[in-house]
């Protein structure tokens, strides 16, 4: 099982580091292998929200997501996307935009870095509304009952996530967006517009997939209780006995990729602090991009949401965590390593959380109650 879901992710991982070694000897490979970490640790909460969704897909839809999403995870937002950041900021041709990044690298993390306040706001918001949505919706299942308990009282309001990342937005715009420090100078400038109109960017589009993708998969439930009852429903959605198909899966498949989009944003950008090798980057990037995309369907195959049911809880503290981190990059600098420890530490605590309910009720089911579990009705 282990070979057969790394497999690729060990080779590309051999031949990537092979590769960096070549063109740009023990240092280049070095600074690949580092870059490799640094994603592996600041997207490991993204894997647990894939694979959140990627188990409500047929096979061939998973097998789409390791290998054309790979594709666009490590071609597209690794290595094209901030080629094409750099011509939409500062207003320069395709050509002129590639070769900028590939002979001037300096200016090209000067351009990448100027524009990371419409990026980080961009992300955050959509971020925000993922983390927002899950904890308002009232769950069967609780990790932190008190938190969750009241948090989905509330979310009985239908548009209270949207309000709350709006009033989030313009706390971000109307305070740290005010005055950003300018990259490589000593002044500050005002990013206030750039800031709102990103932000309503993340907003829509999160509202257009992620609405999208939740009326198909409304529709799945349905068909399921449908045939419970003894009365299925036509699968007109696009689902299937073995998962979502077709159109459904298609639009859950684009929801997947904005949400690596979203995460990738601060690995690319804390990846300057490293190198600014545009290369370089995508390498080592596209390797950890790799490994994700391994663990998540790694995941999917050996059922682990399930019997670990506390980690995709985790997993949605983290991208709140990280979400409201992108909002506070806009002005102030947070080492990459804090946040990448708050998604493994949250991720952690969650999956010892499951643990201990899993001994819980297997303790239960032996007919060994402790007091404490008799008294809280566990």
């Amino acid at each position: 099982m282990l070979l057969k879901t790394f497999g690729w992710s060990f080779a590309v991982t051999a031949a990537g580091l092979a590769l960096a070694g070549v063109l740009w000897g023990w240092q280049g490979l070095a600074v690949v292998a580092i870059l490799s970490v640094l994603e592996i640790s600041l997207s490991f909460d993204n894997a647990v929200i894939n694979a959140g969704i990627l188990r409500k897909m047929n096979p061939f839809w998973q097998k789409m997501f390791l290998t054309l999403g790979i594709l666009i995870a490590v071609f597209g937002m690794r290595l094209v996307f901030p080629v094409v950041i750099v011509a939409i900021t500062a207003k320069l041709g395709p050509i002129e935009a590639v070769k900028v990044a590939v002979q001037d690298h300096d200016r090209y993390e000067q351009l990448v870095t100027s524009a990371h306040p419409a990026i980080a706001a961009f992300g955050g918001m959509f971020l925000l509304m993922i983390f927002l949505d899950f904890v308002f919706e009232d769950r069967d299942i609780k990790w932190l009952a008190w938190l969750e308990k009241p948090l989905a009282r509330l979310g009985k309001l239908d548009t209270l996530s949207i309000v709350v990342s709006l009033v989030a937005l313009l706390i971000a715009a109307t305070t740290v967006a005010t005055s950003v420090p300018v990259h490589g100078g000593s002044g500050t400038v005002d990013k206030t517009a750039t800031v709102l109109l990103a932000g309503v960017g993340g907003l829509v589009t999160y509202l257009i997939v992620g609405g999208i993708s939740g009326f198909f998969e409304d529709r799945l439930e349905e068909e399921e209780e449908g045939e419970e009852n003894g009365a299925a429903l036509p699968q007109k959605s696009g689902a299937s006995v073995v998962g979502l198909a077709g159109k459904a899966a298609f639009f859950m498949f684009l929801y997947l990729e904005v949400i690596d989009a979203s995460f990738s944003f601060d690995g690319v950008i804390g990846a300057f602090a490293i190198t600014n090798d545009i290369f370089a980057m995508a390498l080592g990037l596209g390797i950890g991009a790799m490994y994700i995309r391994s663990l998540t369907v790694f995941l999917v195959r050996k059922g682990t949401l399930d019997d670990y049911v506390y980690l995709e809880h985790g997993a949605h503290y983290a991208i709140g965590a990280l979400a409201v981190i992108l909002l506070i990059t806009i002005k102030y600098e947070i080492n990459e390593v804090v946040t990448g420890l708050i998604g493994v530490v949250l991720i952690g605590l969650a999956f010892f959380s499951s643990v201990l309910r899993n001994r819980r009720e297997s303790g239960t089911g032996n007919g060994s109650e402790t007091k404490a579990e008799v008294a809280t009705g566990v």
